[in-house]
């Protein structure tokens, strides 16, 4: 290969003529890019970060949103209280994800059943969602091995089909689905 140097642009290389007699195309080559400024802080804040930074930033997020969901107490707002879900508001039909805050609300006030009447599959989820975060949290945090959960992708599949069947079904306007409806 020839390095080119063209007036109109960047360094490109032309290779040698295909073997039917026809040139390929020069395919330009262009400088690596350079990371920014800010890229630059945030690569170096990660080299001088602790282990256990990212886990307590999570641990963090995770505690204000449960934080958020004692505080707005969600079983005794009105439908169409900010925030709300767009979806419902629009065309009024219950998302995947409706009821997970009010089934947040009542697990943690203990009330099991009425956080699986407002999302079974969060209440079905959450205990697994937990341990894989504990474990992730550890292994980054302390090194700690704990078990891992092997769930392969044929599971992780019928979980989301029954999810988007959970959904459907919870939307359907006659007896006995209407009791899904929240």
């Amino acid at each position: 290969m020839i390095d080119v140097t063209s007036v109109d642009g960047p360094q490109s290389r032309a290779a040698a003529p295909a073997p039917d007699g026809w040139p390929v195309e020069a395919v330009p080559v262009y400088p690596a890019p350079q990371p920014d400024r800010l890229t630059r802080f945030v690569l170096r804040l990660q080299e001088r970060s602790p282990r256990w930074a990212v886990p307590l930033a999570a641990l963090g997020c995770v505690g204000a949103g449960i934080g958020y969901t004692l505080m707005i107490d969600p079983t005794r707002s009105a439908p169409d209280a900010a925030p709300t879900c767009l979806l419902k508001l629009t065309t009024g039909l219950d998302c995947p994800g409706c009821g997970g805050t009010r089934a947040l609300w009542y697990l943690l006030h203990a009330d099991l059943p009425a956080a699986a009447r407002h999302h079974l599959l969060l209440v079905f989820a959450l205990p697994f969602l937990a341990y894989l975060f504990v474990a992730w949290a550890g292994r980054q945090a302390f090194g700690w091995r704990l078990p891992e959960l092997r769930i392969s992708n044929k599971l992780i599949g019928v979980f989301l089909a029954a999810w988007l069947a959970f959904s459907v079904v919870r939307n359907l306007p006659w007896a006995p689905f209407t009791v899904l409806y929240v």
